[in-house]
Formats: structure tokens, C-alpha cells, sequence
């Protein structure tokens, strides 16, 4: 099944090859409008290709569409501007495209990623520390298109990429046999560890003799001392047991979960192989790889002590990522602190040979008003409490808004309620975009909002249960979709382009693009719902309009779906 925009770009494309089969033309494609006066689709290439043809805009325009013709989805075209091609759809045509959406399980979404493997590497939190906040951003971008990838068809590896490796650990070691409460290990382990590694630090760093301890254990550790071993082996542990309940909370699943240590055995070849390609060579007593063709700083690949660093570890990565799964595309979401060190492991991985797309989607930190956390300052937030807030507050409106609601029910539907507020205050932005922290924007029940949406499609819901009530014999299987309201065809338009919305979302990485239509779609909705009648408006035009509200709720359900929210039938 192809999309409408997939559709009408490949009549558009026909046509102009036909207009100017002498000019070779790339890309033509149409666009969907923001303001119904142009139309449905818009295409804009009469401008590109004028002046290869060497005539006007509006006579190129002019030319395409006599070669055009007819088109089962086009009601009629027109020429706007300097030569834009307006193109609005034709009325039967869409009510035959709802009946497609509607009987379809996906919602009409084309299976384009099918017979390709996406890697995505997000979340990674480290070891021994609890996630915060500043983790939620990783987590649910990367999920989002995690569910994204996996819908269209491709087979997606969603590795968890863990730092449980690095000079941290000696230090942590160090400080664990001195300073370690065995009570608090057992009640609350990750953050008993974080405070057993700041004390370690703070001390490293006002006492020399404790700093050569720590590197002395450091040493041992990388050395394979099994007391060592086994305490690393005890933090890793500690931490995925901490982990894997926030992921459940959040409803976030792995394929992988590999630290760096799992890359280990791996470095010394990679710097080999870097050194006989002569991609790297020694300067300083470190070896290098200088990237004076790509425009960027040189990086160090082993430094002058013979260790390596985050960027050898990921070559190592990368390499057994390709040997392994084979896939066409590397996806890393980390924060934009991060952009020049991909720049450069891309291109060093590109003189290896490596062939994969490799995508770093980069995103703005999150911070509080009064400038960034830091486990230091002590202002960070721990992610645990963050969604114990968000629940707290939506049970709380949950409670005052339906207080018959068994209490069992009540904290259902305030644990998707609050964890969807979460996701969705995140996902509704930009990635690149910084987010300033504020409780009151981050819980936000009201206007642009996972709870707005999850309501409409409550809503919905609620409107389909009396209507079944009214009419107990009436099938909507049979009727007919009769769009006889603007309102109605507009929501309709909104519905057809549901699947093209889902693949510009993953295609470009930004889940917002998918937000930002959900929302559109719910807010139409609301227009619908308060313009015409449902359960009073005559036989036949009674049932369509039921079933266009079930096809909306269908494409709700699973858009939110796509962004790891719930929707509650009732709220």
C-alpha cells in the first residue's frame, strides 16, 4: 500500500518526464499544505525545472499538467503563484482511502523498511549511578524511534550500550572497601554506590597517596585481579537490576545490553589494522588518526600510557556490530556534547571500510532554570522520583475527575496518564531543541499534551459505547463513509495522512513531526465532534460519522502507540 503523498508524486514525476523527457529532473515530489485554499498537495519543482526548460514557472506548470491527465485521487488541479501546483483530492476517492485505513491493522502505514536492519543505540546510562532526568531524553527519543523503525518493517536491534567501563571503576573500588554502608547497599544499591564513588573522588582529588590507590585497583581490575572482577561484576549487577526498573516503568525493551567492556579484547586490533592503513600513526608517544580531509581535529585512537578511549571503543563497536548483524543502518541518540566525537569515529569508520549509514541524531540537553544538573551541585533529579511525581499529580486529577472509578483503576489509569505526560512533554519538541525543567511544564495535563490526546480518544470511545447502547443491532461494517461537512473532509485528509507522518517521523528522527500531527488530528477532531451531530444526525449519515470516529481513535491508539504512550479507554 503506497501513501497518498507517495502516490501523487509519482504522478507528478510522470509528468514532467513526459512535459520535458529532454531534462533530466531529480527529486519531484509533492507536499502536503498547511492552508486548504492550496489545496491538498502542493508540488513546487515548475520552478527548478524552468529554467532547464528555459520557459516561465506557470508555463512549465502549464505544460506538466497537460500531460497530467486525469487521476483517480484528483478532483481538479490548479496553477498558483509563480508556478506552484496546487492539488486537491476528489471526494469519493477519499472516502474509498477511509475504508482502506479503517479495515487495515496498521492503519494504512507501508511496510517500507522491510528486509533492512536499524541498529539504534540509545539510553546507555552508566554504572553505578542512578538515572536522572537528564536520562529521559535518550530513553524516549530512542524508543520512539525504536517503535517507529520496528512498525515500518525493519528489523531493528535496540542495544542498550552500557559504560561499565573506565578509570571511574578504580576509584569506585577504592572507595567501596572503605566507605560502603552494607544497609544502604540493600535498600537503595545505585545510590549508595554514587555516594561511595563521590566521597572516592573527592578525596582523589585533596589526597595524591588515595588517587595511586585508585589507579593501583584500576590496574588490578584491567588486569583481571578476580577480587576486583568481582566487585565490577557486583556494581554492573546492582545497576541493571536499578535500570531494568525504570525500564519497565516506561515500557522500554532491549535486544542488546552490552557495556563497553563487552569491546575490550577487541581495541588493540582495531589500532593495528587504523596503523597498517596507515589511517593512524604514532605522534607524541600516542597514536593518532588525523582527519585534515574530513575538516576535523586530529583523534586519538591509544594515548601515550597505552590506554584507549571512548572513540577506539566505539571502532570496536561499530566493527562487531557490522561482522554480527549486517545492518544498513547505525543509529547512536546521545546528547549534542557528543556531535565531534561521532564526526570523527563516522569518519575513521568510513576509511575501515565500514558502509552502513551511520547516523548520530543528537539532541539538546535538558537543564533547570538556574542553569544544568550536577550530581555535584546535588540539584539532579532522579528519574525514579520524576515519574513517582508524574503519577502522584495525575492520580490526583484522575481522583477529582472520576472519583467513582475503582481505586485499583484510578492508579491504572494515573500510571499511563503520568508516564505519557513525561514521554510526550519531550517527544512533542524538537530533539535539537534545549529543554528548560519546570514540573508544571514537564506534568502538564492541559493543551498540547499526551493527557489532551489520551482523552480524545477516551472520548471517542465514550461516543462509540452509546452509540452501541442506541443502536445494539446496527453494524458499522457495511455503511458507507459520506463526507457531506467541510469539517468532515478535513478530518478525513488528516486520517489519509497518518502513514506518510509516521515515515517522515522516522526518516528525519524527530518523533515531534508525529506528535505535532496527533495533536492536529485530536484538535480536529474537537472541531468535528463539537459541529455536528453524532447519535441525532439521520440513518446512514449517523453511522459514518460513528465510523470516522473510530477511525481517528484507531490512528490515535497507534500513533501514541508509536511514541510509547498508553491510551486509556477510560479516564
Amino acid at each position: 500500500m503506497q501513501t497518498i503523498e507517495q502516490t501523487l508524486s509519482a504522478w507528478m514525476r510522470e509528468s514532467f518526464t513526459q512535459a520535458f523527457p529532454e531534462t533530466t529532473i531529480h527529486g519531484i515530489s509533492v507536499v502536503a499544505t498547511n492552508s486548504e485554499q492550496f489545496g491538498d498537495y502542493q508540488c513546487n519543482h515548475a520552478m527548478a525545472v524552468a529554467k532547464l526548460a528555459r520557459k516561465s514557472p506557470r508555463q512549465v506548470a502549464e505544460v506538466v499538467l497537460q500531460h497530467a491527465g486525469n487521476h483517480a485521487a484528483v478532483e481538479r488541479t490548479e496553477i498558483a503563484g509563480p508556478g506552484f501546483i496546487n492539488i486537491f483530492i476528489r471526494r469519493e476517492w477519499l472516502e474509498s482511502a477511509l475504508v482502506l485505513v479503517d479495515e487495515d491493522v496498521r492503519c494504512g502505514v507501508p511496510l517500507v523498511g522491510h528486509g533492512k536492519t536499524v541498529l539504534l543505540d540509545y539510553s546507555s546510562p552508566n554504572v553505578a549511578k542512578p538515572m536522572h532526568i537528564g536520562h529521559i531524553r535518550s530513553t524516549v527519543i530512542g524508543n520512539a524511534l525504536d517503535r517507529m523503525h520496528r512498525f515500518l518493517g525493519y528489523h531493528v536491534l535496540a542495544d542498550n550500550h552500557l559504560g561499565d567501563w573506565g578509570t571511574q571503576f578504580g576509584i569506585m573500588i577504592l572507595g567501596y572497601r572503605h566507605y560502603v554502608n552494607p544497609d544502604a547497599l540493600s535498600t537503595e544499591p545505585v545510590e549508595e554506590l554514587e555516594r561511595v564513588y563521590v566521597k572516592s573522588y573527592e578525596r582523589s582529588r585533596t589526597d595524591p597517596a588515595w588517587l595511586t590507590f585508585a589507579r593501583q585497583e584500576l590496574v588490578k581490575l584491567q588486569a583481571g585481579d578476580p577480587e576486583n572482577r568481582e566487585l565490577w561484576q557486583r556494581f554492573v549487577e546492582l545497576s541493571l537490576q536499578e535500570f531494568d526498573r525504570i525500564y519497565r516503568r516506561l515500557d522500554v525493551r532491549f535486544d542488546l545490553v552490552r557495556g563497553e567492556s563487552y569491546y575490550n579484547q577487541a581495541l588493540p586490533g582495531v589500532v593495528d589494522r587504523l596503523c597498517s592503513r596507515g589511517i593512524a600513526r604514532e605522534s607524541e608517544g600516542a597514536t593518532v588518526a588525523f582527519l585534515e580531509e574530513e575538516s576535523l581535529p586530529p583523534c586519538i585512537v591509544r594515548k601515550s600510557d597505552g590506554g584507549y578511549n571512548y572513540a577506539t571503543t566505539d571502532l570496536a563497536t561499530i566493527e562487531s556490530r557490522m561482522s554480527e548483524f549486517h545492518p544498513s543502518k547505525i543509529v547512536y541518540v546521545t546528547d549534542e556534547r557528543q556531535q565531534l566525537h561521532f564526526k570523527q569515529v563516522f569518519a575513521i569508520a568510513r576509511r575501515l571500510g565500514i558502509t552502513a549509514d551511520l547516523q548520530h541524531i543528537w539532541f539538546g540537553l535538558m537543564r533547570l532554570p538556574e542553569g544544568t544538573f550536577s550530581t555535584r551541585q546535588g540539584n539532579v533529579i532522579k528519574l525514579e522520583k520524576y515519574l513517582d511525581e508524574a503519577e502522584t499529580r495525575a492520580l490526583a486529577v484522575v481522583q477529582a475527575g472520576s472519583p467513582e472509578m475503582a481505586p485499583e483503576r484510578q492508579r491504572e489509569v494515573a500510571r499511563a496518564i503520568g508516564i505519557g505526560a513525561v514521554k510526550y512533554s519531550d517527544l512533542s519538541q524538537n530533539p535539537q531543541s534545549v529543554i528548560t525543567f519546570t514540573w508544571e511544564k514537564a506534568l502538564s495535563l492541559e493543551g498540547n499534551s499526551a493527557p489532551y490526546l489520551q482523552y480524545a480518544y477516551a472520548r471517542i470511545a465514550s461516543v462509540q459505547d452509546k452509540y452501541r447502547a442506541q443502536f445494539p443491532n446496527t453494524s458499522l461494517g457495511h455503511c458507507v463513509f459520506r463526507l457531506e461537512e467541510a469539517v468532515e473532509r478535513t478530518l478525513a485528509i488528516a486520517i489519509v495522512r497518518f502513514p506518510e507522518t509516521v515515515i517522515k517521523a522516522a526518516e528525519s528522527y524527530k518523533p515531534n513531526i508525529l506528535a505535532d500531527y496527533l495533536y492536529n488530528l485530536a484538535a480536529t477532531y474537537s472541531t468535528f465532534y463539537q459541529n455536528v451531530p453524532f447519535l441525532k444526525a439521520p440513518e446512514g449519515i449517523r453511522e459514518s460519522r460513528i465510523r470516522l470516529c473510530r477511525v481517528v481513535a484507531n490512528v490515535l491508539k497507534q500513533g501514541l502507540s508509536l511514541l510509547g504512550i498508553e491510551t486509556p479507554e477510560r479516564i
